[in-house]
């Protein structure tokens, strides 16, 4: 630790700070995520379920923290998909890095199921009241 009053002078060797926040150095950079997934609405079930495990599964192994998954149910598109009016609408959330989120777009973008998804990096500020409000929940 430098002496009271010294400066620190940042390394000219290019390595990055080990204390640094990031992905430079330091803890990973962890973000909130939420996902809507479109699946065909004449997929049965059990392949609803088969990408949605799969798609928690792809968040944990690259060492997310899935969040609660809330089905919508079939709901009209506000215009055709693949000749398609209707779609099976799930949505999730999730912590996890960056590269967690490729990964799961990669996956979603291969399933023959899905029709359209979209991952949204949630704002810091939306993430925590969404926490804060079900923790309250649970307490009541």
């Amino acid at each position: 630790m430098p002496a009271a009053g010294t400066l620190t002078l940042p390394r000219r060797d290019g390595a990055p700070d080990a204390s640094a926040p990031g992905p430079e150095g330091g803890e990973p950079l962890v973000r909130p995520y939420e996902v809507m997934v479109v699946f065909d609405p004449e997929a049965e079930e059990s392949a609803v379920t088969a990408v949605l495990d799969r798609s928690v599964d792809v968040v944990r192994t690259n060492g997310g923290n899935p969040g609660a998954v809330n089905r919508w149910g079939k709901r009209t598109l506000a215009y055709e998909i693949r000749k398609k009016r209707e779609g099976y609408y799930v949505v999730f959330e999730y912590t996890a890095e960056p590269k967690a989120s490729a990964e799961l777009d990669r996956l979603l973008t291969l399933a023959d199921e899905v029709i359209r998804h979209k991952i949204i990096r949630l704002p810091d500020k939306v993430a925590g009241r969404r926490s804060q409000v079900a923790a309250a929940a649970e307490a009541s």
